[in-house]
């Protein structure tokens, strides 16, 4: 590609997301440069840009937002953060890719999406899995009709291991930092919005994740507006590693995702038959899809189309995980309308 036609972007955070992103974007997108790369800790900035050979790093994400020669911004700092970085990138005319949660509050997302409105700038929300081929393939023979009209939906989303007890009590708990993820993909998997959840949850794998006011193991029920129903399990320590499966079932079939695994061998003894086990971290099982939703907002801002994710998109998903959160502390079902009203 020529330089006239490179999305010139700025990546602000450079923790394990946003390193991430602008290892993509530097050495596998070259339809983009990561001009810049910002971080309240100078040092990690310093040393991704390095890495990456990206000419400039900095504290202050502001210097970014000040650069005329940046089109779009990267957002991957913290989650407390994300809501006042995008409404400043916004009145500075930037794109804006943001990391879920747009924040854990709708007050706050509202005022995003109004400022992005207003601003008319392109927001992407970072729902990677959405670009994943095997969830991306059981979406469009869905919403194909090879199924038929769908009737239920199974997800399960296992960690191989709990995040640090830091991250637990201040990520807005697991509906909202690990269950969110699935809240999006039924909608996206389904073509339908939630109406209504259930959930029930336990503290079965550390203690001391119940001691910081979160849950380790959960099950939610959903109900669709098309009037289908959904089952959500996950957990914070599958053993065997990450366990990502996904099945729709429909009036005509089914369609079903298991879990990637680094190679496919069977090997067959007199003790039993084995396989590998599915890969153990969220960055190796769901590499290319974080490519391809990046590349999926670049082709947005160049061709001046909506991104495939949308801030209703990150809205909704944070509207499912509040009404999880409810139903489970209240122990009944809640409908979304009492979350939005």
């Amino acid at each position: 590609m020529t330089a006239a036609n490179v999305t010139r972007l700025g990546v602000i955070g450079a923790g394990r997301i946003g390193k991430l992103h602008a290892e993509n974007i530097a050495l596998r997108l070259p339809e983009a440069e990561v001009a810049a790369i910002a971080d309240v800790d100078l040092a990690a900035a310093q040393a991704a840009a390095a890495r990456l050979r990206i000419s400039r790093a900095v504290a202050d994400y502001r210097h970014l937002l000040d650069d005329p020669a940046l089109e779009a911004v990267v957002i991957c700092s913290s989650t407390d953060t994300h809501a006042a970085i995008a409404c400043e990138a916004a009145a500075a005319g930037k794109h804006i890719f943001c990391e879920k949660p747009i924040d854990l509050s709708l007050e706050r997302i509202d005022q995003v999406l109004a400022a992005v409105g207003q601003a008319g700038v392109h927001f992407q929300v970072g729902f990677n899995r959405r670009f994943d081929p095997n969830f991306a393939q059981v979406r469009r023979m869905v919403a194909e009709g090879k199924i038929g009209a769908p009737h239920l939906l199974r997800i399960t989303s296992r960690d191989p291991a709990p995040p640090p007890l830091a991250y637990v009590r201040v990520s807005g708990g697991i509906f909202l930092d690990m269950t969110i993820h699935d809240f999006d993909m039924a909608r996206f998997l389904m073509g339908s919005d939630v109406t209504e959840v259930y959930a029930a949850g336990s503290v079965l794998v550390d203690p001391e994740i119940g001691a910081a006011g979160d849950l380790d193991t959960v099950v939610v029920t959903l109900r669709f507006a098309n009037g289908a129903l959904g089952v959500i399990d996950n957990s914070r320590q599958a053993v065997y590693g990450y366990d990502q499966r996904v099945e729709v079932f429909g009036a005509g079939g089914m369609v079903a995702v298991a879990n990637n695994t680094p190679d496919a061998h069977v090997y067959s003894n007199a003790e039993g038959v084995h396989s590998a086990k599915p890969l153990y971290f969220f960055l190796e099982r769901y590499t290319e899809s974080y490519i391809n939703e990046m590349r999926a907002f670049l082709a947005a801002v160049r061709a001046g189309t909506t991104p495939p994710v949308t801030g209703r998109d990150g809205r909704q998903a944070v509207v499912v995980g509040l009404a999880a959160r409810r139903s489970y502390q209240a122990g009944r079902p809640v409908k979304l309308s009492e979350i939005q009203a």
